[in-house]
């Protein structure tokens, strides 16, 4: 029996699950070490290791053969954690290897472990509670780990375990990035080792100030709501301060103008210096980059980064192997690399984000063609020299003279693993991956007068001219996210979906990444107008290149979080465009959604309402006059399913029919295989009667 394409996507996790990942390269550049599943659709990483001299594969760590029967069992705070981070798989999902290259550790299970490398043994150590996040000293003679809101250490001998400092009440927390900073910011730390390993940097938030909120199982009415605290727009943040901390526990308050700069965004301590801290005011209009004293806990300020619409938050500012100050910052339009205050990447380039620093340059993922990303090396002496180049989305790890490449194309549906030593053969890494069913046939064009990057995709076998088909718009749509990217695997779903009867368009409009500094900034206070229109323009642009082939009188529109909210926003709003929607997990009013993300683009709603109400799904229901399905997990924590429950109440109210499917024990995710299969079928099914597809 033939598995459905919705069941098998969900069963192998987008055909991600067989890939290495969580890559890290030895310094002296002879060993690379990666999570792998053991094939296409176990679920359960393994830790492996490749000896680059005899391009070897060896498994390192086995989770089923550590666990037997007993299986794994994830704690409320790992969970949520790997909820901020997206994160469905299970098994060894992270690890950490010691400077030296003697230990790695990892949690399991809520458990710690230790690996002696060069024995290749692996034992549990001694831990409180579950384990969260696990780091080495970079001199290998020490874990630390956060459980229970303290951060504890333990030798990787096991001995010597105890709380460096614990939290004196039920909201503080050590060790742990607070719900923002993970959700938001992409720091997923809360604290960093010397690089001495004879003190940390840690994060000590308190979560006192923020509301609390509280997400029921309807299907379960003898449980008690899950009470969560959740910074909404114009409500108080979680407090959060930096310490450090030496290992006998003594403690120094790491000092900023808190009231100035309310984020703790981004930490880094190296070998070349003092720790380098990134902070950023509540608006987010300004920013400083700090070095911290560590004896006094005093800062001095580094650089003063101020825009007018919002400052872009990108890798984390370091030292360089001599003391320059790298940082990535939006300069005369393009994001840039900048060493000591002065750009040294050219225009054109789209900086990314940061692989490696080296005395004389850096390496950065970047893009001139916005549906590319490449590997360049971007010389301190303002030369750039691209390591890649193709119709790709490319990512590196270097250790040494070792560079890992990682590239997905649309050449192939598929992602290789390749190691480049100097003076050696490149050597691939094995990919597990299951097999696609089927090879997306997608287009990429340049539409409309802002050239917005659109994917299009007709079913497999269509004449041209033979047939007008309904159009399916499937974006995500919305600010610092991106879908037409130059990746056959991406465009699996879509090819399924157009395989149902449609052509399906996939469209990045302004405030997506890689165009940047004025496409991403257009949507400022404006993300229903701009997102929308953007849309609107990429449809006719496709339907003018495919006039016999494409009937603009039934068009779709379908996606999940932001692109819920422009599904819904787009029936609403245009309903002389888009006919029908399917809108998942939907941001339907925008004061209910995070203090970081929304008032980045939206300002704050107790000073400025009215750009809330122009935003919100809520007044518009009224309008409603096409056919609209509305998909909410009951346990979604980061859109909750109020946001659902809000605007069908404003329908049901207005007299306008509409459907509503709601999930229950689903977050914002839906990695559950039969959930995602039924959930994809009932949305196509919805979508083919409501366009009239036969």
């Amino acid at each position: 029996m033939s598995v459905s394409y919705p069941r098998l996507a969900a069963r192998t996790l987008r055909f991600t699950l067989g890939i290495p990942r969580n890559i890290t390269v030895s310094p002296d550049g002879r060993t690379v070490r990666f999570i792998r599943t053991p094939d296409g659709v176990t679920r359960t990483g393994q830790l492996w290791e490749h000896d680059v001299a005899t391009a070897s594969e060896s498994l390192l760590v086995d989770p089923v053969a550590l666990l037997g029967d007993g299986g794994e069992e994830l704690s409320a705070e790992e969970q949520s954690r790997r909820e901020r981070s997206r994160e469905s798989a299970g098994g060894l999902v992270g690890y950490d290897v010691d400077d030296t290259g003697r230990w790695a550790c990892f949690a399991l299970s809520g458990q710690l472990w230790a690996v002696q490398l060069s024995a290749r043994v692996v034992h549990p150590l001694p831990s409180v509670g579950s384990v969260i996040d696990p780091h080495l000293d970079p001199t290998g003679r020490l874990i630390a780990y956060a459980s229970g809101g303290a951060l504890r250490i333990v030798g990787v001998d096991g001995k010597d375990e105890r709380a460096l400092v614990s939290p004196e009440s039920d909201t503080e927390v050590w060790g742990q990035a607070e719900f923002i900073a993970a959700e938001e910011m992409d720091r997923f730390r809360g604290f960093w080792w010397a690089p001495d390993g004879r003190s940390l940097l840690v994060e000590r938030h308190d979560d006192a100030p923020v509301q609390t909120w509280y997400i029921a199982d309807p299907e379960h009415p003898g449980s008690e709501p899950s009470a969560q605290r959740y910074p909404a727009a114009g409500t108080p943040n979680a407090e959060v301060t930096l310490w450090h901390i030496d290992l006998e526990g003594n403690r120094t308050e790491i000092e900023w103008d808190r009231r100035a700069f309310e984020y703790l965004a981004r930490v880094s301590w190296s070998s070349h210096g003092d720790p380098v801290i990134q902070v950023v005011s509540r608006d987010q209009k300004t920013s400083q980059v700090l070095t911290v004293d560590t004896l006094t806990g005093r800062t001095g300020v580094l650089r003063d980064l101020a825009d007018p619409a919002w400052v872009e938050l990108s890798s984390a500012p370091r030292l360089a192997p001599g003391g320059a100050l790298v940082t990535v910052e939006d300069v005369s339009g393009w994001r840039r690399v900048v060493v000591d205050g002065a750009p040294v990447s050219p225009d054109g380039w789209q900086v990314r984000g940061l692989v490696e620093v080296f005395e004389d340059c850096v390496v950065a993922t970047a893009s001139q063609e916005p549906t590319e990303i490449q590997v360049v090396r971007f010389g301190f002496d303002g030369v750039a020299t691209a390591v890649t180049d193709g119709a790709a989305v490319h990512g590196a790890v270097i250790g040494g003279p070792t560079t890992v490449i990682v590239r997905s194309g649309l050449d192939a549906v598929g992602t290789s693993v390749v190691v480049h030593r100097d003076g050696a053969d490149p050597l691939p890494l094995m990919v597990l991956a299951e097999p696609a069913p089927h090879e997306p046939e997608v287009t990429i064009i340049s539409a409309g007068e802002r050239g917005l990057r659109t994917a299009v995709l007709f079913p497999r076998g269509h004449r041209p001219g033979s047939r007008r088909l309904p159009v399916l718009m499937d974006p995500y749509g919305g600010p610092h996210a991106q879908r037409v990217l130059a990746s056959a695997r991406a465009y699996l779903e879509a090819q399924w979906l157009a395989d149902q009867g449609f052509c399906v368009v996939i469209a990045d409009g302004r405030g997506t990444p890689g165009r940047g500094h004025a496409w991403e900034r257009a949507v400022l206070h404006d993300l229903a107008g701009v997102t929308l229109d953007d849309q609107a323009d990429a449809l006719a642009a496709v339907a003018a290149a495919h006039p016999d082939d494409v009937d603009t009188s039934r068009v779709g529109i379908t996606g999940w979080s932001y692109g819920g909210y422009l599904s819904g926003l787009a029936v609403l709003k245009r309903p002389d465009v888009f006919h029908a929607a399917v809108a998942g997990a939907p941001v339907t009013e925008w004061r209910l959604y995070d203090t970081c993300y929304t008032e980045r683009y939206l300002g704050d709603p107790r000073t400025q309402p009215d750009v809330y109400d122009r935003n919100s799904l809520i007044p518009l229901a009224p309008g409603l006059r096409r056919p609209l399905m509305i998909i909410h997990g009951l346990a979604d924590d980061n859109v909750v399913a109020a946001h659902t429950l809000r605007l069908s109440s404003a329908l049901l109210a207005a007299g306008r029919p509409h459907t509503v499917l709601p999930l229950s024990g689903v977050t914002h995710m839906t990695p559950q295989e039969t959930v995602a299969e039924n959930l994809k079928l009932l949305q196509v099914d919805f979508l083919k009667t409501a366009l009239g597809v036969e």
